[in-house]
């Protein structure tokens, strides 16, 4: 008798335990540069200088965890959705190893300055090469999982999942194309505005699919699972979708307000930033209102209060970026700290949480257990991450909006009111603040890993049967 297919949960295991160790060293990282603002003197070498330190932080956050994340959430969803297993299993564990090595490869290089100096793609061309070889195994087997899927229907997750592979490999591909000099330097293949306008296409768009696109398949598979509920328009989400691939791939230009870019091109990228509201608010309300009929679990199970809290953070973000993406208020909010401020709304509140929801679902299901150990945890846990993100963002709205005023400001006879190192003086109360807010949101992923660690010692690593069609999920 042939024994019953089950679902590869292996890799799945492994990206999940590493997106808590890797959330944990990125945000660690996060913390010192914040500390380095409060007292400069705390860089004490150049490897371990801010300048060195924060493109690291940015990859890891990005790229250790949340890929880390994104890579278990999705070989998740696509094998339940699917009802088949991994397509290409050695190509699936071959994405966890390549990926922990350009991990590792960026800890490695970016603290030693070399870097291409572009945002969120700093890596140099060797690393750049393995992180296309992991790409594109990912999207094999993702993709080779739908193709050998047991039910007709394509579940809306996966068009999340697939839309964000397809464009994050697209956008890797052309900005990362340079000429290598050495083994450690290259240079951009474009040049002056050109090359800001296609790092700009990548920079906002990195934020649209991987960490928006990629996040919301997160949530449209884990809400309802954790909700017990459908969710609450299958119509909304699909055209949630469309809306959203088309026009956040126009957005870009509103990071290059009053450049050298052409003004029409600014004003394209604002006219799309502005139209994504509503995309954006579309998915936000159908997560949301899949609570509708269960609203009453929120008061006992933190792992959706994770879920939900994301989502309004979530909303928040993308009415901020639209508001800050308008010529007039850009002005004021550019090359301020209102700007991390959002940023961090929506790194921290939106994709950090739904993360963590995701992952604190995964965890007692890939280790044979009801529920986490410790459900106590899970909720201390979600109020010291949101008091963290609110102290966070307030502080840092606060210190922007001051910044930019203060760089405004002039004298009846036309000269600045204040000095530079008047407005950096005033704003240190606010860093002090924001450091407080990362240390809170650091800790819980302290208490997030002790929890994770004590379910995996009072549980075993199992793989569940593959389901029939008509067997739920």
């Amino acid at each position: 008798m042939q024994s019953q297919a089950t679902y590869n949960y292996k890799v799945v295991r492994q990206f999940a335990v590493m997106t808590v160790i890797w959330g944990i060293v990125g945000m660690l990282v996060g913390v010192i540069i914040a500390a380095q603002l409060v007292w400069p003197d705390l860089n004490v070498h150049e490897w371990l200088s801010y300048g060195r330190l924060r493109p690291l932080h940015t990859n890891a956050v990005i790229f250790a965890f949340g890929g880390c994340a994104l890579f278990a959430t999705s070989y998740f969803a696509v094998q339940r959705t699917s009802h088949a297993p991994l397509f290409a299993p050695a190509l699936a564990a071959f994405t966890f190893w390549g990926w922990q090595l350009v991990i590792v490869l960026a800890a490695v290089s970016l603290p030693l300055g070399m870097t291409s100096g572009k945002e969120y793609a700093e890596l140099e061309w060797p690393i750049d090469i393995l992180i296309t070889l992991v790409w594109v195994s990912y999207a094999v087997v993702f993709f080779g999982t739908i193709v050998k899927r047991k039910v007709a229907h394509i579940y809306v997750a996966n068009w999340f999942f697939g839309g964000f592979i397809l464009t994050v490999a697209v956008l890797h591909l052309v900005n990362s194309a340079a000429v290598p000099v050495t083994l450690f330097k290259s240079y951009s293949a474009y040049a002056g505005v050109q090359d800001a306008m296609v790092q700009w296409w990548y920079g906002h768009n990195a934020v649209g699919f991987f960490l928006t696109a990629g996040f919301l398949g997160m949530m449209y598979y884990f809400v309802p699972k954790q909700a017990g509920r459908p969710i609450y328009s299958y119509r909304l989400s699909v055209v949630h979708f469309w809306a959203l691939i088309f026009t956040y791939m126009w957005a870009g230009p509103h990071h290059l307000h009053y450049t050298a870019l052409p003004d029409w091109t600014q004003s394209v990228g604002m006219i799309f930033s502005l139209i994504l509201l509503a995309p954006s608010w579309g998915g936000m309300i159908n997560g949301i209102m899949t609570l509708s009929g269960a609203w009453h679990k929120l008061r006992d199970d933190p792992i959706l209060k994770f879920m939900i809290t994301s989502l309004s953070f979530y909303g928040m973000s993308t009415f901020e970026g639209p508001m800050m993406s308008i010529k007039t208020v850009n002005a004021l909010s550019h090359y301020t700290d209102w700007t991390v401020g959002h940023v961090h709304s929506g790194a921290l509140g939106w994709v950090a949480m739904i993360s963590i929801g995701s992952i604190y679902y995964l965890l007692p299901r890939l280790f044979g257990r009801p529920e986490m150990a410790s459900k106590k945890l899970i909720e201390i846990h979600f109020w010291v991450a949101t008091i963290g993100v609110v102290l966070y963002i307030a502080s840092m709205w606060i210190a922007g909006v001051m910044q930019g005023l203060m760089w405004r400001a002039t004298n009846p006879d036309g000269t600045l009111t204040y000095s530079f190192v008047e407005s950096v003086k005033a704003t240190y109360p606010f860093w002090t603040i924001r450091l407080l807010g990362g240390l809170l949101f650091l800790s819980g992923m302290f208490i997030m890993a002790y929890n994770m660690f004590l379910t995996m010692a009072s549980g075993k690593a199992v793989d569940a049967p593959v389901l029939e069609p008509a067997a739920a999920h």
